[in-house]
């Protein structure tokens, strides 16, 4: 018997109207539908006018490492297996990696049914740069670990997505504005492609006063902006290069390695190197 298939589907994240012709297709066949909330998924095949016929599994974080055998030994033995979450793409902060891992692991087939995305969307509607993005899942819960993770992204140059719950949205924001600057532009898209969708753009201060102002409700994706990184004079690095000098380098090549690695042209930091050894 031939080898099944892993399902990824993308599911909507609000509006049902969102649904694929192939989503539909997929939730009418598949043999075995792994869903994060079984419930959720009722209402969403209850509005997309679709029956699932096949067996229906919860799969969500606490019980997903349990059902992986089940799921891979179905897709082996030639079943069609789909994965939905609540919204948007499986695997992205949500149940489905391990499991994709697992079937890759056994040469299995893997495909993807793609749709929407709250990380795109959001990166979409923010007007900040789409050019370099990277995706940081959630924010961390605690202080500590939240300002050491907003420190990380205070030279980050990619504009940067990640989710957070809307009950710790304003201290969030309150800790970036200390970490990154009341000045950096971010965006906070909340209930994407829902009735109350809003996105509310701004510097982070802007937006810390904006949610300390009220109850925010609903599923929160924030996209903060770019650190422009401005390049400091020759003048400021010319040590640096002396430095590696007085250990064995030739002139040249000591100023060509702190250039390219502090973004500086090589000329000049080589001009201001002479200058500082005479």
């Amino acid at each position: 018997m031939p080898d099944g298939v892993l399902l990824l589907a993308a599911t909507p994240l609000g509006d049902p109207d969102d649904a694929s012709a192939r989503l539909r297709t997929a939730l009418a066949t598949a043999d075995v539908v792994a869903a994060e909330d079984t419930r959720r998924l009722g209402r969403l095949a209850a509005a997309l006018g679709v029956t699932v016929a096949g067996t229906v599994v919860s799969f969500y974080e606490d019980v997903e490492r349990a059902r992986i055998p089940r799921l891979v030994e179905a897709v082996r033995a030639g079943s069609t297996v789909l994965v939905v979450t609540d919204a948007g793409m499986p695997v992205v902060s949500d149940p489905g990696y391990r499991l994709v891992a697992a079937c890759a692991g056994e040469g299995l087939t893997v495909r993807c049914l793609p749709g929407p995305s709250a990380v795109l969307a959001a990166l979409a509607v923010s007007g900040l740069a789409t050019d370099r993005f990277c995706f940081e899942g959630f924010a961390p819960r605690t202080d500590g670990k939240r300002r050491s993770w907003l420190a990380t992204l205070a030279t980050e140059q990619r504009t940067a997505i990640f989710f957070e719950s809307p009950r710790r949205l304003a201290s969030l924001l309150a800790v970036a504005v200390d970490v990154l600057g009341a000045e950096r532009p971010a965006a906070v898209c909340r209930e994407l492609t829902k009735t109350h969708e809003e996105v509310v753009r701004g510097g982070l201060g802007e937006l810390a006063a904006w949610a300390g102002e009220r109850d925010v409700l609903g599923e929160v994706t924030v996209v903060l902006g770019g650190a422009v990184l401005v390049a400091p004079e020759p003048d400021e690095l010319a040590g640096d290069v002396l430095a590696l000098v007085a250990g064995g380098q030739r002139l040249k090549d000591a100023a060509r390695r702190i250039a390219t690695e502090r973004g500086v042209s090589t000329k000049a930091l080589y001009e201001a190197a002479l200058r500082a050894r005479d």
